[in-house]
């Protein structure tokens, strides 16, 4: 390998800047992720960016999408190796000569995956370097015979098979366990996984099985199974969760530990009857990536400033609010990473868990058995804790106990829903807590959106429309509007055609000063609330996404869509 680390050949090819090197590394110091793979995870460079930059640390070819398309022509090339080896080591055989095996990686420092090579064509393997992307598409052109990987398990089953009845248990159990159904959804969660997706929902309707991908907040279909399947399908993640398959009349719930493409995946698992059989989604939490850094999610300096300053505190309440899938809790989790747990005693309430923090006490809720938000609180207080993170206050006890723990020296954290940041006092007082304990516990209230991020790669500079302009001009934000440039999506293969590539936070955060403690205790209405803020410089989560419109972070369309704002 070359003097030069990957970081500096990106930065010297114009790939990547100081700014976003930083970025990037504040990431990585959290997560503990390989920095290339971070980068391309953030959409800071692309696949082929990586690529070409691999090949130029390591000193060795680059292959194009056009070469490993016609080694994969060759009969005796491909069938030396078996096709799973060859798409979880991301290589691609090239050509193989009577004294070495030609052969692209997309990682040629993965040296367990050169010597099995070695070993499987007995003699010495020469690298080559390919985007990761080519070689997926150059191996599923080759094993697949131009189908889809779902034609090519419906070919594989029994065209006899045929859905089971409700009463068949046992031929249930026997189909989930056939190969055919295992590659299946083994193919779905791989494939969840390669497209960054949160969610994978499966829907049964009356003649066909649907399958959706949630990719930065948006669904996305994939070529559907055979309708046949469905219940082999559904009963096969329903093994793996460890659920009840003959229960199909009510909503079960579980999860199951999943290691794919070298990631360790946490899948939440939701069955719901519907009319035409059972709905199933799940979540992927990808257990490795680790919390994301408060730096990292979109806040504004001023607002980044003034958390971090709320956080040093010994008593009190910081809420973040927001919609299901708002990004509330990895907020949560960034804010718990800034605490020193070392010198203070942190405690969590959470359901589920979703990473594991060092040194920090964190408690699983337990419903079924009584082990509720509620209860496990009135417990956490019993154990001298110095800061408590309560994953949702989801009633007026829970609301009630850690209002009275921020008053008794503990500082808490914890959501709420509500649309924003001011609705989050007037849902408190609904929920039965008086005026003046909130204005002598809370310190802040966060409230947050996610936005689909512009894809770097692809965006494209447009002179602003006559309507844009007057959005800007409504808002009234400091910025020339004479000559205004916007950035639009455009499509590439880096963001597989979306025009976005990730998502980032709109924030508002909002502190109760004088003013507005005095609206709390007379009880004042959202929108009161929310005037006062204003007029006391609080952002509002619209007038952030606008900023970061002008920045070429994301599109007015993704900020009203998440915003309400038209």
């Amino acid at each position: 390998m070359s003097g030069r680390s990957l970081a500096d050949i990106l930065v010297a090819s114009g790939r990547l800047s100081a700014a976003d090197l930083e970025r990037a590394r504040a990431v990585q110091r959290s997560t503990g992720e390989r920095l290339e793979q971070l980068l391309v995870n953030l959409g800071i460079i692309s696949d082929r960016d990586r690529a070409e930059a691999l090949a130029r640390a390591h000193e060795l070819p680059l292959v194009g999408a056009e070469e490993l398309a016609a080694a994969g022509e060759d009969d005796a090339l491909v069938e030396l190796v078996s096709p799973n080896f060859l798409r979880q080591s991301l290589a691609m055989p090239l050509a193989l000569e009577s004294d070495r095996l030609r052969i692209a990686m997309a990682d040629p420092a993965d040296r367990e995956a050169v010597e099995a090579l070695e070993l499987a064509a007995g003699r010495p393997v020469e690298l080559c370097v390919a985007p990761q992307a080519d070689i997926l598409a150059a191996l599923e052109r080759r094993y697949s015979g131009g189908r889809t990987m779902m034609q090519q398990i419906a070919d594989e089953m029994d065209p006899g098979a045929a859905d089971t009845g409700d009463e068949d248990v046992d031929r249930l159990k026997d189909q989930a366990s056939e190969a055919p159904v295992v590659r299946l959804v083994n193919h779905l969660i791989e494939e969840a996984v390669r497209r960054r997706a949160s969610d994978i929902h499966i829907e049964p309707f009356p003649d066909s099985l649907a399958v959706r991908l949630r990719v930065d907040g948006v669904l996305q279909d994939l070529p559907p199974p055979p309708v046949r399947l469905a219940k082999a399908v559904v009963s096969r993640i329903k093994i793996l969760a460890h659920l009840n398959i003959a229960e199909r009349r009510l909503p079960q719930d579980g999860r199951v530990a999943y290691v794919i493409l070298g990631q360790q995946i946490d899948l939440r698992v939701s069955t719901l009857p519907t009319v035409h059989g059972e709905s199933v989604v799940l979540r992927l939490l990808d257990r490795s990536a680790g919390a994301r850094p408060l730096a990292s999610l979109g806040l504004g300096e001023e607002e980044e400033l003034r958390l971090r300053r709320l956080l040093e505190v010994p008593n009190g309440m910081i809420l973040v609010t927001g919609p299901t899938g708002s990004g509330k809790t990895t907020t949560l989790y960034a804010a718990l990473n800034l605490i020193d747990a070392a010198s203070r005693k942190v405690l969590t309430i959470e359901d589920p868990v979703e990473y594991h923090i060092p040194r920090v006490n964190q408690v699983q809720v337990k419903p079924q058995i009584g082990l509720t938000f509620a209860s496990v609180l009135r417990s956490l207080v019993r154990q001298d804790p110095d800061v408590i993170m309560v994953g949702e206050m989801r009633d007026a006890e829970t609301a009630d106990i850690a209002v009275h723990a921020a008053l008794t020296g503990h500082l808490v954290l914890s959501t709420l829903h509500t649309n924003s940041a001011a609705g989050a006092v007037t849902r408190l007082l609904d929920m039965g807590i008086e005026p003046f304990l909130l204005v002598s516990t809370v310190r802040a209230i966060v409230g947050q959106r996610l936005v689909r991020t512009l894809c770097r790669r692809c965006r494209r500079a447009q002179p602003a429309s006559a309507e844009s302009q007057e959005v800007f001009r409504a808002a009234r934000l400091e910025t020339p509007l004479q000559g205004l440039s916007l950035f639009r999506p455009g499509g590439c293969e880096h963001c597989g055609g979306a025009g976005y590539h990730g998502r980032i936070g709109l924030f508002e955060v909002l502190t109760l000063d004088a003013g507005l403690r005095e609206l709390t205790l007379a009880r004042a209405g959202a929108d009161a609330i929310e005037a006062a803020a204003r007029q006391s410089g609080m952002t509002t989560m619209y007038e952030d996404g606008l900023h970061k419109v002008l920045d070429g972070l994301t599109t007015l369309e993704e900020v009203r869509r998440v915003t309400d704002i038209w």
